[in-house]
């Protein structure tokens, strides 16, 4: 049988992976503590079930229009320019099943084959698989530990060149749970503008901050007009498998994403929209109690972690994610890497978690080892997990 040649581009979100082996492991009998997929381990609140019951019961079950749902796009609207401080109208808005087809319609609609696309690395994969099946050049551009999991911005700069079309960015950011400084998006947004850029700005982390206010390089000057803000329902609401995320962007582009929709599934399922609506005008304390609850998480991850020989681990600022450095156990254990730890964890230990290669290959000169840690699940698997880590890594 023949495929087409692109779909050899085509990269995978590592993670489902992991997944399927653990779901393998389980169907044997095996207890798996799994730290592995960044999905919140909370329900939905009930006043958005309760509006998608009643949007279905109200016989909304038809199709709506590729860019969403008015009502919800001007609701969207004018969250994003409450929580961001910028001006935005409902045709700068398109609701997508997710948040990734936001991701995957903009590199189609602004990478031609050959221009370059620079990327966060260690990042979430799919930015640099959908680049290189466009046809596009991905640019890994390193997260470093020595700043906090930031970037560095002249390095950043060193990285542009005639060719380069588009910057992604990630804060909060998966897999770290690192954020960009207002130092470094002024920085960014400098370079954007001097070298007339667009800018993937990956915000679905916005609202899970532990402290201090969330910036969007939208607000910047200069920005709004070559800012495409990625947010959705997914990680704020407890909504993963409700499939709804929505991208913020100048109008012009707007309407070739909508288009793209057309060709591809039409429209977003139609009554979720509606649950969507009650999403961000309802209440939100649900929302701020599962914050709450994943710093408490982060904190007692953080410390356990920095109590296992070997482990080193920063103490992030968003996300429901830690990035300890694995280095020092690899060396105790002798192994070669931390996917080699991943394995041992997972068949010794019965613990879950990802290797730093899950994020995109090492950066040039990148010799530091890392293990990606989700703490989206209970205080008492944490507690569990971390002592069966620490049973396999010390004994």
């Amino acid at each position: 049988m023949k495929f087409a040649k692109r779909l050899n581009f085509l990269g995978i979100e590592n993670a489902f992976e992991v997944l399927a082996e653990v779901t393998k492991l389980k169907a044997q009998g095996r207890d798996i503590i799994s730290f592995a997929i960044g999905e919140p381990d909370f329900d939905t609140p009930a006043n958005i079930k309760e509006a998608c019951i009643k949007a279905i019961q109200a016989n909304h079950t038809h199709y709506g229009p590729s860019a969403g749902l008015p009502a919800l796009r001007e609701t969207i609207a004018a969250y994003i320019a409450k929580t961001r401080g910028i001006s935005v109208s409902a045709d700068e808005v398109v609701v997508t099943p997710g948040g990734k087809p936001i991701i995957y319609y903009i590199i189609h609609a602004l990478v031609d084959p050959g221009d370059e696309v620079l990327y966060p690395n260690p990042g979430f994969p799919i930015y640099e698989s959908v680049t290189n099946f466009v046809g596009g050049k991905p640019v890994p551009v390193p997260l470093l530990e020595a700043k906090e999991f930031s970037l560095d911005t002249d390095y950043l700069r060193s990285l542009i060149t005639p060719k380069t079309k588009l910057i992604i960015l990630n804060s909060p950011q998966n897999p770290t749970g690192g954020m960009l400084t207002p130092a470094d998006l002024k920085a960014i947004a400098a370079m954007a503008v001097e070298h007339d850029l667009w800018v993937l700005s990956d915000e679905i982390y916005s609202r899970v901050l532990y402290s201090g206010e969330f910036h969007s390089i939208s607000a910047l000057p200069g920005m709004k007009e070559r800012t495409i803000i990625l947010d959705g329902f997914s990680k704020t609401y407890a909504m993963t498998g409700w499939r709804l995320g929505y991208g913020v962007m100048p109008s012009a582009l707007a309407t070739w994403v909508s288009r793209l929709i057309t060709n591809n599934e039409s429209c977003t399922n139609t009554f979720i929209q509606y649950a969507a609506i009650e999403a961000l005008t309802g209440p939100q304390d649900a929302t701020a109690a599962m914050v709450r609850e994943f710093k408490a998480r982060r904190d007692l991850i953080v410390d356990g972690l920095n109590s296992i020989k070997g482990f080193s681990c920063k103490l992030p600022n968003g996300a429901f994610y830690v990035f300890p450095n694995v280095t020092q156990a690899c060396r105790n254990l002798g192994l070669p890497d931390a996917k080699a730890l991943q394995q041992l964890l997972l068949h010794e230990g019965n613990v879950a978690v990802l290797p730093r290669t899950s994020f995109g290959v090492k950066n040039i000169g990148e010799t530091e080892e890392y293990v990606r840690f989700s703490y989206a699940t209970s205080r008492e698997n944490i507690i569990e997990g971390l002592k069966r880590i620490k049973a396999v890594v010390e004994k």
